[in-house]
């Protein structure tokens, strides 16, 4: 497989993860994005934790989507980050109003 072949493949997962996120994305109420992965879910807990003078935190999230395009599986029942950097969580804003396509 050439540098190109792999750039081409690469790209095709990309815009199927897109289209699979725009699909997806109404089914759901938090959008959470930590330093090493997005996903959408809805219930989410935050915690922050110390130890040893360390402060990190735990991200609990149930009925997921990762976004992560070589996951065979994007949906999860539950997921749990430990991390020591910024987490953002947003309540996604759902609208009645739907713009048509192509415009």
């Amino acid at each position: 497989m050439s540098a190109e072949d792999l750039d081409e493949y690469e790209a095709k997962l990309e815009l199927d993860l897109y289209r699979e996120y725009k699909d997806v994305v109404g089914i759901f109420t938090y959008a959470v994005e930590t330093e090493r992965r997005f996903y959408l879910c809805n219930a989410v807990d935050l915690k922050v934790r110390t130890e040893g003078g360390d402060v990190y935190y735990e991200v609990s999230m149930g009925d997921a989507w990762v976004w992560d395009m070589y996951r065979p599986a994007r949906f999860v029942k539950s997921a749990k980050v430990l991390t020591f950097r910024d987490v953002s969580i947003e309540e996604i804003a759902h609208s009645e109003f739907q713009v048509p396509e192509g415009r």
